[in-house]
């Protein structure tokens, strides 16, 4: 992965925009990354990616609380706001 500081980044920010098409790229600021830009195809591509993991893992907690036994009316009563 190619590395920037972020004084490169700003002043080189065309090349550093084409770059970011081919691969992701770190910035450095005070010699620690502080960021890391990634194409908009692959930022698209990791929120699908993070969407369906949470997507699944909601499915398999809804699955496991109704083996256990939680109702919805359960689940109400956990929730609700008791101020």
């Amino acid at each position: 992965m190619q590395t920037f500081t972020a004084n490169e980044a700003k002043t080189r920010f065309g090349e550093f925009i084409d770059r970011v098409q081919r691969e992701p790229v770190q910035v450095m600021r005070h010699n620690r990354v502080v960021a890391v830009m990634v194409s908009a195809e692959d930022y698209q591509a990791m929120r699908a990616f993070y969407a369906d993991r949470l997507l699944h893992t909601m499915r398999e907690t809804a699955e496991a609380a109704e083996r256990a036994g939680l109702t919805p009316a359960m689940l109400n009563d956990l929730l609700a706001d008791e101020s």
